[in-house]
């Protein structure tokens, strides 16, 4: 047994060695000298680095701006579309709009100029001239006065028929117009090319107005019954014109027989006058009625102002009598606390008193 226990022993001790060989360090080497050149590659790798890290992070600010600028381009670019389908669909609206405009004109220019062909045709006609110098003297005098102020195609005393007859009220003379037109010796005069051409269309213009003046003269000029001047109506301002500049002496020829020659323009101004005239006159005749109604509208307020004099007087004559009650009632009242002031002794008292009867 002391043998086995030797053997055992030797071997823990050998397996023990074995194990301590076996985890034994080997030595350490020799401490190595730093190198110069190893720590400044190291170095230079180190700027390599940072270097590409700026260019990596200025690479991606630059992605950034072109992808910020091609993001303002492409909107940019959208709202320019965007406007320019805008302007464009503007434009060709108002483009309709204008050749819808170009063909409502169009069609009234070939109104207007069938119109213009009828007018031509209107004055061409001596009837139908006369006619038409009627209406636009009609219209003048329908704008400007009442119904009841004038009358076309009215009567006078001699048979004859003036154009338009305008009666004032007030007044016992009526106011004469009649048109008249010579534009075929106007437009003869306007036509003619050489001397003698210009004073037969002269001639002939004078000898057309003059007759119309004397017609005027003739006809309606009748004293009490119309009142002068009386207005010969051309309906043409150009006519009118020509006639005061290149004829004084048929104006003044006219003015001598109590005819005054008018332009449409100075028949309205004439007709606006009458009309203020009129209304001067209306005023004038109501005038009289305003100052009697205004007499009895003061008669009715002095009779006012005696009644209510009287009623004053009876309400202070009702305050005297309502003041005399009222002391009445006062000394009534008074003459009552004195009475109820006095003391009396009561009804049993009285008969102890007395004693039996």
């Amino acid at each position: 047994m002391d043998t086995a226990l030797l053997i055992l022993a030797a071997a823990v001790v050998i397996a023990a060695a074995i194990v301590a060989l076996a985890f034994r360090r080997p030595p350490a080497p020799p401490a190595a000298v730093p190198d110069s050149r190893l720590d400044a590659v190291i170095a230079e790798q180190g700027k390599i680095a940072g270097q590409f890290q700026q260019t990596v992070a200025a690479q991606a600010a630059l992605q950034k701006v072109i992808s910020d600028r091609l993001d303002a381009l492409n909107k940019q670019l959208s709202d320019s579309l965007t406007n320019s389908a805008t302007t464009t669909a503007a434009s060709l609206s108002a483009i309709g709009e204008r050749l819808t405009v170009i063909d409502q004109a169009q069609k009234n220019i070939v109104a207007l100029s069938d119109r213009v062909v009828s007018l031509k045709d209107i004055l061409s006609d001596k009837q139908a001239r006369g006619a038409w110098g009627q209406d636009r003297m009609e219209d003048i005098v329908r704008d400007q006065l009442p119904p009841d102020m004038f009358e076309f195609q009215g009567r006078l005393s001699n048979n004859s028929a003036p154009d338009c007859v305008i009666r004032i009220p007030g007044m016992a003379a009526a106011i004469v117009i009649d048109a008249k037109f010579p534009l075929e010796a106007f437009e003869a005069l306007k036509a003619a090319g050489d001397d003698p051409a210009r004073k037969a269309a002269t001639a002939q213009l004078k000898a057309d107005v003059q007759k119309h003046i004397a017609d005027i003269a003739r006809k309606y000029l009748i004293p009490g019954e119309v009142q002068s001047p009386a207005l010969m109506f051309v309906p043409s301002e150009s006519i009118y014109a020509e006639l005061h500049d290149a004829f004084s002496d048929i104006i003044q020829r006219a003015r001598r027989a109590q005819v005054v020659i008018v332009s449409p323009h100075i028949l309205w101004l004439a007709v606006n006058t009458i009309r203020a005239l009129m209304r001067d006159a209306r005023m004038r005749e109501q005038a009289s009625r305003i100052q009697k109604e205004v007499g009895e509208l003061l008669l009715d307020v002095k009779r006012l102002a005696e009644r209510t004099g009287d009623l004053r007087r009876h309400f202070e004559a009702a305050n005297k009598d309502l003041g005399l009650i009222e002391t009445s009632a006062g000394k009534i009242v008074s003459r009552g606390e004195k009475i109820e002031a006095v003391k009396l002794s009561p009804p049993e008292e009285q008969t102890k008193i007395s004693g039996p009867a």
